[in-house]
């Protein structure tokens, strides 16, 4: 009996020691009032586009849109990640990126206009592509190919007034219902941050 709660007791050390290494890598809260992107140096909202690395060495790395995260990696590299984490659009819950399905398409409204948004599984994605009428659906590794280029318009109407409202592109009168939706489920995750 001794020989087996002993034994009980290395299984459970083992598994506490295993759940802490784990924890060094959890993702970390948004704090509105201090964090900011490290790629563009914007304000990183408590929304669904948030995102963030934590190094190997515990440092957490935030980004306001899931663009600039991919730019910090073509430029830093992927070695000192200890996990990366996107946000579900639909209740924010932070998931591992190589675990998310993505949504990409030019017209959708994110902070840096890199119109790609993530959910925690495809049916999800799936569902959004169909309520929206348009966007593309991708797997993580899809997403790692990804050109992630900015709509140029855009990101020229978020740097002059701000995260929120903006005209819709020129040229871009046969997405003008679609982008109604894109309208909304900006303003709906933005909502959604602020009431919670």
């Amino acid at each position: 009996m001794k020989k087996w709660s002993l034994a009980l007791i290395i299984m459970l050390t083992f598994t506490l020691l295993a759940g802490c290494g784990q924890d060094k890598y959890a993702a970390q809260a948004i704090n509105e009032d201090v964090d900011v992107c490290v790629v563009c140096n914007m304000q990183v909202k408590d929304d669904a586009f948030a995102t963030q690395i934590v190094t190997k060495d515990g440092k957490s790395l935030k980004f306001d849109d899931l663009g600039c995260m991919y730019v910090w990696k073509n430029e830093n590299g992927t070695d000192d990640i200890g996990k990366d984490y996107v946000r579900d659009y639909n209740d924010k819950e932070w998931i591992e990126v190589s675990k998310a399905t993505y949504v990409y398409d030019a017209s959708l409204r994110t902070p840096m206009a890199y119109g790609v948004v993530s959910f925690k599984d495809k049916a999800a994605a799936e569902a959004f592509v169909a309520e929206q009428g348009i966007g593309q659906v991708l797997s993580s590794d899809e997403l790692a190919s990804h050109a992630w280029e900015q709509n140029q318009d855009m990101k020229h109407d978020h740097e002059h007034g701000g995260h929120g409202d903006h005209e819709d592109a020129p040229g871009d009168d046969h997405h003008e219902d679609e982008h109604e939706g894109t309208h909304e489920m900006h303003h709906d995750a933005s909502d959604d941050a602020n009431q919670q």
